[in-house]
């Protein structure tokens, strides 16, 4: 991979790539993917679309990088000292995601546009790459501590807290209880079933 390409694929891009990413994600959120275009982001942003055109090819290309580089969607991975919290804190910002503008509208653009678009399809699994990269610490250092086995699968921890929240808020439209992110992180890492009682302490 050419560094140019490592680049895009962090998100970098022009000197004004912040706006050139925030007009993406704003048009994305009022108008859909299908009415999100290169020559839009060049209005809104102020930045000739030959200069867009030269760091993205398409606009699947360019909302990838968005994605990515934007700051509707930044994310600063937590470190409350211990797994539990710092799930807990995960899932809360993405609870806030989901259900604040202009975020809620982005994510929502985009899961509907990735069932149709194989191109941004790649593009959105470079986002989630990143994403995981960026939030991999929580669960090192939660097997340095022994909260997790050497083994465990990191995506699958964030996929299951994840889905929960996305069913829950996106496809059942249910408002967001008080204490559903502690509800979700134990069951997660405890399972549902009761606790098993001691002969002592039976």
């Amino acid at each position: 991979m050419s560094k140019e390409q490592q680049e895009r694929r962090r998100g970098a891009g022009p000197r004004r790539s912040q706006e050139i990413f925030d007009a993406t994600l704003d048009l994305l959120a009022e108008r859909g993917y299908e009415g999100l275009t290169i020559e839009g982001v060049a209005e809104r942003s102020g930045v000739n679309k030959t200069t867009i055109y030269r760091w993205w090819s398409s606009k699947g290309a360019l909302l990838g990088a968005a994605l990515i580089g934007g700051r509707h969607l930044d994310l600063t991975p937590p470190d409350t000292g211990s797994l539990r919290g710092d799930l807990e804190a995960l899932l809360r910002s993405l609870t806030a995601l989901l259900t604040v503008s202009p975020a809620a509208e982005v994510a929502v653009a985009t899961l509907g546009a990735v069932t149709h678009s194989g191109e941004l399809a790649g593009h959105v699994r470079e986002f989630f790459a990143d994403r995981l990269a960026r939030e991999q610490p929580v669960f090192e250092r939660a097997v340095t501590r022994g909260e997790l086995p050497p083994d465990a699968d990191p995506m699958l921890l964030v996929d299951l807290l994840a889905g929960a929240a996305w069913i829950r808020i996106v496809f059942r439209r249910l408002p967001v209880e008080e204490d559903f992110v502690t509800r979700a992180v134990a069951t997660v890492l405890s399972g549902a079933a009761p606790a098993v009682r001691t002969a002592a302490g039976s």
